[in-house]
């Protein structure tokens, strides 16, 4: 009975807490009394982060805002229970639990289970998955059968900029209504065209759904990687990398078809010529490094 009574005091404390705010902030004193002492039937995620100012975590301050995202999902659903608690440790306040755990970069996500030690599924694969609040979710109905349906507070800048650029497009068309020949301009068309598909095959559709970092800091050494080691998930600097690579690809081979086919005097040409292949050369080259790095095993010979 006094193990019930304990148990009861702990779920009580914890429900206090949630309802306070969603992600339960603890210390080293709170995380050993509330999630590593036994008796527990419940499960907690908790994110280990690294807020302070001077941890220089741009990352960790994402990753907080789709974690609250996530948290306040499950605390104002309807299906609210007190198996599941969401909880975050940062660096500065509980550095004794990062050492406990062996932790050695932030943020990381772990789900401790109501019953038995944490496995190896446990730990949230951040550079694979990303941290968007829906793939945290799913993850957590991975491990605890609990569904959240994810509710994000309303963003009025997208459509905001969708209603910009319409009514300047329409302004643009009312003012020019007398001559509408650059409608019909191919070089505008072709550009734009090229801009929207430059942007897809770089992997921004990527980006925005699996919401991924800009890039990783390793905090033992401090280097920064730009490029991802794996060929399943990339950083946002990456994309921006590849799209200026394929963008001068396209430039060489503008520049060489505007070689071929001006009636520019031969001079020009030729210039235009050993550029439109320099670039080509170069920028394909860079392109083909990065993808030898990704895919570790394809068979270039």
């Amino acid at each position: 009975s006094s193990v019930l009574t304990l148990l009861s005091e702990k779920v009580t404390q914890m429900m206090e807490w949630a309802s306070k705010r969603s992600v339960i902030r603890m210390n080293g004193d709170k995380f050993r009394r509330f999630v590593k002492a036994p008796p527990r039937n419940y499960s907690v995620l908790i994110m280990f982060t690294a807020l302070q100012p001077q941890r220089q975590c741009g990352v960790c301050r994402q990753a907080d805002e789709e974690f609250q995202v996530l948290a306040n999902s499950w605390r104002y659903s309807s299906a609210f229970t007190n198996k599941v608690f969401f909880a975050s440790v940062d660096f500065d306040e509980g550095s004794d639990v990062f050492q406990m755990l062996n932790m050695n970069s932030a943020p990381t996500f772990l789900h401790f289970p109501s019953k038995g030690k944490p496995r190896k599924s446990d730990t949230y694969e951040l550079q694979v998955r990303g941290f968007a609040a829906e793939q945290l979710a799913r993850w957590v109905a991975d491990r605890t059968d609990v569904q959240i349906r994810i509710i994000r507070p309303p963003n009025y800048a997208g459509p905001l900029l969708l209603g910009f650029l319409l009514a300047a497009i329409g302004g643009l068309a009312y003012l020019r209504r007398h001559n509408l020949e650059f409608l019909f301009n191919k070089s505008v068309w072709a550009f734009s065209a090229l801009c929207f598909v430059l942007i897809m095959t770089s992997g921004q559709m990527w980006n925005h759904i699996r919401g991924p970092p800009y890039a990783h800091k390793n905090p033992s050494t401090g280097q920064v990687s730009y490029i991802h080691g794996s060929s399943q998930a990339q950083f946002v600097a990456e994309t921006h990398i590849v799209l200026l690579f394929n963008a001068a690809v396209t430039m060489g081979m503008v520049l060489l078809c505007e070689a071929a086919t001006s009636d520019m005097d031969i001079g020009k040409r030729k210039i235009m010529c050993v550029a439109g292949i320099g670039l080509v050369m170069l920028f394909f080259s860079w392109l083909l490094s990065i993808f030898r790095a990704k895919y570790h095993g394809y068979p270039y010979r």
